[in-house]
């Protein structure tokens, strides 16, 4: 019911825990008569004192249904007098509904107090159908509460009764003027639909005047109350998500319009003072490390799914994941256990819709499959509707005008503006390239200003998550180089940061690796960042380091910057370890790659250290890389994989209890080392596990991406 999604979407925003209310049972009665007075009392002071407000909106239904708890609070005062020895249990009863009923009353009213304006004008008629069923309520409790039973005085009893009979003749009221201006407020989102701009004089009137939406903080408290809602929605409700968008389009649009960029110094202030608060890592930078719920998770690879879908026994995992087991030749559910009794994939639109959702109020990028089929009505919702679009394109354009002609202060604000707007969906992204922001952007990439800068390798950062956006960014000429030089001298830690996160993003097209490793700076910067950055930093520049190892020529580069040394040192680091070994187990199969490797002194043990404590996908990325390094690295290298301790038990565990590439790896390894003399000397002990693992002898691999176990798609934060 639309009434139940209200209160249950108040309760999750703001609310005390439902169990702290519901059903007091193991309450004395004078302790459920106490509590009765404290949430009357409560509900009469929110309308009481100078302090107090009512609601912008719903102020009849509010004040009619506070002059009725009025009167209950009378009743209540009554029963404090006359005490509760001899109270029946009917009468107990009906008290435990009252509480009740009180409770869904203070939901109600802290719903519309709390509430965005242009929400409640949306919900106007659905919340004035939850005033009357209150109404209701009280009716029908008065109508069994046994009076008779109680010795009240009479003028309470004469309250109590006009009270009931005003509760029976209560009527539905939906408030005319409130309506109105709902169905204006749909006229204008219709302008856009239509493909025309609302007339600026009247959008001002609108907000302004009538609703009084007068600031920049009053527009941006709306538009977040209203992606609030669209996170938290329910199939149920109207309106739909998509209409939703549209109206938070709308609002973006306005604020640009009426207001431009008076309240410039204000917004930037509070952006500084985020940042001093926290020190180096913002608010808004700390929240994305954040713990992914598990269902969200593919079985296989462990990470959160993009492309989910259903394998005949019903379990499901990411396509890319699945489809290369089955490439395997399994013909069984990597989970269950169970045969296959087909492959055909089934998406999972379900699961998808609330992965999409999860993003959204986390802020992480969830771009679906370009290719992907959803086609379902929940999945078409979420899309952004016309209207949508076209305020979306008129506000982009605004804010490109200012960026390209604005005050270095209306810069930097629209730098920022589009950082926010790029923050979600493919088709934000798109309209704002389209606008030509990208190179006005690059401009302010070497700023003086710290905000501005910040702001502005943000910006790009977000925009790069769309894939054509990576091609629009490399075409600008200098762009890249200046990103780099963002990396290497930025104002602040979180613009270096971001300039390593916005590498790792371009460099996913695999034509763009050469290019970023050849731009001057870049790998000693990553490499840099890697040794001394924050846990942000270390990550950003492990993932942009591995996906450029994935280019065959960029190997001599890696070698030349220094990378190598970092990676190695990053083996022991929590967090980036996998990365890096997987990084290093691209390196070292090119000759030159193995040899640099095999130069560093802590490479054996910092990979024998993952196969000991790493995760399953980190053991099997440092056995990759110990293979490689004995395959290409000489005697030497050889001789030093051979001597490092434990080494034997370490892979007779990982034969029985490793990954398939890990255990296929430790056979090879296994078979490395009985070719070498004295190897019986240091392996006797692999016994019936190295000699099973014997049998099965296979070639050399001769693909990059199958030796190791780190997916190249990692995700790109969006911040």
């Amino acid at each position: 019911m639309a009434s139940a999604a209200i209160f249950s979407s108040l309760r999750r925003r703001r609310s005390p825990s439902l169990e702290a209310f519901l059903a007091p049972v193991d309450l004395s009665n004078a302790a459920l008569l106490d509590t009765l007075r404290a949430i009357s009392t409560d509900l009469l002071l929110s309308f009481s004192g100078k302090e107090k407000s009512p609601p912008y909106f719903q102020v009849k239904n509010s004040r009619s249904l506070i002059r009725k708890i009025q009167v209950i609070s009378v009743l209540l005062d009554a029963f404090r007098d006359l005490g509760f020895s001899n109270i029946s249990t009917t009468v107990f009863l009906c008290l435990k509904e009252l509480y009740l009923l009180l409770y869904r009353s203070k939901i109600l009213i802290d719903y519309v107090k709390g509430s965005s304006k242009l929400w409640l004008l949306l919900q106007n008629q659905s919340i004035s159908g939850h005033f009357h069923d209150m109404n209701q309520e009280i009716s029908t409790l008065l109508d069994v509460f046994p009076l008779s039973e109680i010795h009240l005085s009479e003028d309470v009893k004469e309250q109590v009764e006009l009270l009931r009979k005003q509760s029976r003749k209560s009527k539905l009221f939906i408030d005319k003027n409130d309506d109105l201006l709902r169905l204006k407020l749909y006229s204008f989102l219709n302008e856009f639909e239509n493909g025309r701009m609302p007339d600026r004089n009247q959008l001002y009137s609108f907000f302004v005047e009538k609703l009084g939406i007068c600031n920049v903080k009053s527009y941006r408290d709306e538009i977040e109350f209203l992606e609030e809602q669209i996170v938290n929605h329910d199939g149920d409700i109207e309106p739909t998500a998509s209409v939703l968008n549209g109206f938070v389009a709308l609002m973006r649009y306005c604020r640009f319009l009426l207001f431009r960029f008076e309240d410039e110094d204000g917004e930037l202030g509070k952006w500084k003072r985020r940042t001093t608060k926290k020190g180096l890592i913002t608010r808004e930078i700390a929240d994305t490390f954040i713990t992914i719920p598990k269902d969200f998770c593919c079985p296989i690879s462990l990470d959160l799914m993009q492309d989910p879908v259903i394998v005949s026994t019903g379990q499901t995992y990411e396509r890319a994941a699945i489809a290369r087991w089955m490439e395997e030749g399994h013909s069984t559910c990597p989970k269950t256990g169970q045969m296959l009794v087909h492959t055909k994939l089934v998406p999972n639109r379900a699961l998808r819709n609330l992965i999409l959702q999860w993003c959204m109020a986390n802020g992480i990028p969830y771009d679906p499959p370009e290719n992907a089929d959803y086609s379902s009505e929940s999945a078409v919702s979420a899309l952004p509707s016309k209207a949508a679009m076209e305020a979306t394109k008129a506000t982009a354009g605004l804010l490109v005008e200012h960026l390209a002609n604005g005050t270095p202060r209306a810069q930097t604000v629209a730098a920022r503006e589009i950082r926010l707007l790029a923050k979600t969906g493919r088709e934000n992204r798109a309209c704002i390239a389209e606008a030509g922001a990208i190179p006005l952007l690059k401009g302010l990439l070497s700023s003086s200003d710290a905000c501005a800068q910040e702001n502005s390798v943000t910006a790009m950062l977000n925009l790069s998550i769309y894939d054509k956006n990576k091609s629009r960014i490399m075409d600008v000429e200098g762009c890249l180089g200046t990103i780099v030089g963002v990396l290497r001298y930025g104002h602040t830690t979180e613009a270096r940061e971001n300039a390593a996160a916005t590498l790792f993003s371009l460099s996913a097209v695999h034509d763009h690796k050469k290019q970023i490793a050849q731009e001057s700076g870049a790998v000693e910067a990553l490499a840099g960042l890697l040794r001394e950055g924050t846990a942000r930093g270390k990550k950003d520049a492990v993932t942009a380091l591995f996906n450029l190892s994935t280019h065959t020529e960029n190997c001599a580069r890696i070698i030349e910057s220094g990378a190598i040394t970092a990676l190695v040192g990053a083996l022991g680091s929590e967090g980036v370890s996998e990365e890096a070994a997987g990084a290093l187990a691209l390196i070292v199969r090119q000759p030159i790659g193995a040899e640099a490797v095999a130069k560093e002194e802590m490479a054996v043990a910092g990979l024998t250290g993952m196969m000991r404590c790493g995760t399953p996908r980190g053991k099997e990325n440092a056995v990759a890389a110990l293979l490689e390094l004995c395959r290409g690295g000489g005697a030497a290298a050889t001789e030093r994989v051979l001597k490092a301790p434990a080494l034997a038990s370490l892979l007779q565990s990982l034969l029985f209890t490793g990954t398939k590439r890990a255990r296929r790896k430790a056979a090879s390894l296994a078979r490395v080392f009985q070719r070498c003399e004295n190897a019986s000397l240091h392996f006797g002990g692999l016994g019936v596990g190295y000699a099973f693992a014997g049998n099965s002898a296979e070639p050399r691999d001769t693909s990059f991406a199958g030796d190791v176990g780190m997916p190249v798609s990692i995700s790109v934060p969006v911040l």
